[in-house]
């Protein structure tokens, strides 16, 4: 089922057009707009590649999701382009994070812009994390020590590369590298940053600002190495990172 004209009309109300500004805009008649928006005929290729460059969405989101319960607060920006950020909350509206599984860190690289695999993620609620969108990572090999090989990193979404903190440690996703955790610093050329190990035995190595996809904060870590293989399911995992989340409530209370 295609939701391009259900999104279609919502894009324009979103921007507070009419159909003949919407028209306008485009450079298509009016009625044009009309019959796209009642789905009575689908726009040409090249007009929907050119709708697509002027709301800087993908075609795929115009087409495959339902654009129409989420607001324009709900895309983040990608380079040139914008990509749907699935904000999901439990059913008393509060925050939920996702697990990405160490089965699933390669299908992230394809997936991580895309609302539906997202969706079947498995979700936890921290309700001692700080404000902002968070997601859960996990964190192979030994280059960032003590936090060890299968541990898993909460990290927070970082909107803008520019606030990046100096020295702080970050998951960093890139088309190449795909996901890393590393100890990020500032270089003096503008367009690269510095990934270091924590682990003296790897060496720092740069990247280039333009390769980056998306950009996590490190909030906490939980460490699975005193757990049996079999212990460490996705639910065992949310129950250690809610067990974490009691912890952390105690601790600023005391």
């Amino acid at each position: 089922m295609s939701y391009f004209a259900i999104n279609f009309k919502h894009l324009r109300n979103l921007k507070g057009f009419s159909q003949e500004q919407m028209a306008d805009e485009l450079d298509i008649t009016r009625s044009r707009v009309g019959s796209y928006e009642e789905g009575r005929s689908e726009p040409p290729l090249d007009l929907l590649s050119k709708i697509s460059d002027y709301y800087k969405l993908p075609i795929d989101a115009l087409v495959k999701n339902n654009l129409t319960k989420v607001s324009d607060t709900s895309f983040i920006n990608i380079g040139n382009r914008r990509i749907l950020f699935p904000i999901t909350v439990s059913e008393q509206n509060e925050d939920l994070i996702e697990i990405v599984p160490n089965k699933a860190t390669a299908g992230y690289l394809n997936g991580y812009d895309d609302p539906e695999y997202i969706e079947q993620l498995e979700k936890i609620k921290l309700p001692f994390l700080p404000s902002g969108k968070h997601r859960t990572f996990p964190i192979k090999g030994d280059s960032m020590l003590p936090v060890k090989d299968g541990s898993y990193v909460v990290a927070r979404y970082v909107e803008d590369i520019k606030d990046i903190k100096n020295g702080r440690t970050y998951v960093v996703l890139t088309l190449n590298e795909g996901i890393v955790y590393k100890r990020i610093k500032l270089t003096e050329n503008p367009e690269t940053l510095m990934l270091h190990s924590d682990n003296r035995n790897y060496q720092p190595y740069e990247i280039l600002k333009k390769d980056i996809l998306e950009l996590w904060e490190f909030t906490c870590c939980i460490n699975t190495q005193e757990y049996d293989e079999s212990e460490l399911k996705i639910s065992s995992i949310s129950q250690m990172l809610q067990e974490l989340g009691v912890e952390l409530e105690q601790l600023k209370k005391i």
